[in-house]
């Protein structure tokens, strides 16, 4: 009861209770289009299909049963649509946490994995980034051909995920009521937990995340303490040690100056 109530105030009560979705042989019409359904709103971070953006061409393939979910998937991915919402309105590492979120489930592990995929955009492009996630072992060994992908790291026993999956994720979420474009957030959320290998605090999405389509930012606020040098111009050589309250939100841009101008980051600890 207590792991219930813990994952409702999460808002990933739905991941627990819910079976992945599936086509299987005997799929009725109605059950082929609750696949497309699960399918759009996987890809697509959660958000409102208007009519007109429907993909009839690849829904017309997959209900006629000459493509399969992954094949559906990837559709979905590399036409304009997922480009529109994803690729172009976001800076490039933005965009590959929602690849991994959107195709694999989860969120970046490391900074091997970002750069990997950075690489890999930047040299091959658009469509070979997109099948890098769907061709790999890992889509095959989690959902097959058949199943749609969905956030595997809300839970915590299946092969091949780590420690750090859980709150990762979470960040990349912030709420069953929530869309990815909803969060108005262009640029990554997880550059210094992954940069620095650190664990990604689990903090609740905000209220709204949970009750409706417009999710909070991160409100997490840090103590940074810092060694200070003594100014050029001054007599006197002299070091001494102040601390600095941040928001998330301006911690890159306080750690960015910090370092310009010749200043040592001793910590950065949550508050």
């Amino acid at each position: 009861m207590a792991g219930l109530q813990e994952a409702s105030r999460l808002g990933i009560k739905p991941f627990e209770e819910a079976a992945p979705t599936e086509l299987r042989a005997n799929s009725t019409p109605d059950q082929i289009q609750g696949v497309i359904a699960a399918a759009y709103r996987q890809v697509l971070g959660n958000e409102y299909l208007m009519k007109s953006e429907r993909l009839t061409g690849p829904e017309s393939l997959f209900t006629r049963g000459v493509i399969n979910v992954r094949d559906f998937v990837r559709a979905i991915a590399q036409s304009e649509l997922y480009r529109k919402k994803f690729l172009y309105p976001n800076f490039h590492v933005r965009f590959i946490e929602l690849n991994f979120k959107h195709f694999l489930g989860r969120a970046p592990y490391d900074q091997s994995e970002i750069s990997y995929h950075l690489d890999l955009f930047i040299s091959e492009g658009y469509e070979a980034e997109i099948n890098s996630y769907l061709d790999s072992e890992e889509y095959q060994a989690s959902f097959g051909d058949n199943i749609v992908p969905y956030h595997r790291d809300f839970q915590v026993d299946h092969p091949g995920q780590r420690a750090v999956g859980f709150g990762r994720l979470l960040q990349l979420y912030r709420g069953y009521a929530n869309s990815d474009r909803a969060q108005g957030q262009t640029q990554p959320r997880l550059t210094w937990e992954v940069a620095r290998n650190l664990a990604t605090p689990v903090t609740a999405p905000a209220t709204a995340a949970l009750s409706g389509p417009v999710g909070g930012r991160r409100g997490d606020v840090y103590r940074v303490r810092v060694v200070r040098g003594a100014s050029a111009n001054a007599p006197v050589v002299r070091r001494c040690t102040t601390e600095f309250l941040v928001s998330y939100d301006q911690l890159t841009p306080k750690l960015q100056q910090l370092n310009r101008t010749g200043n040592k980051v001793v910590s950065v600890t949550a508050v």
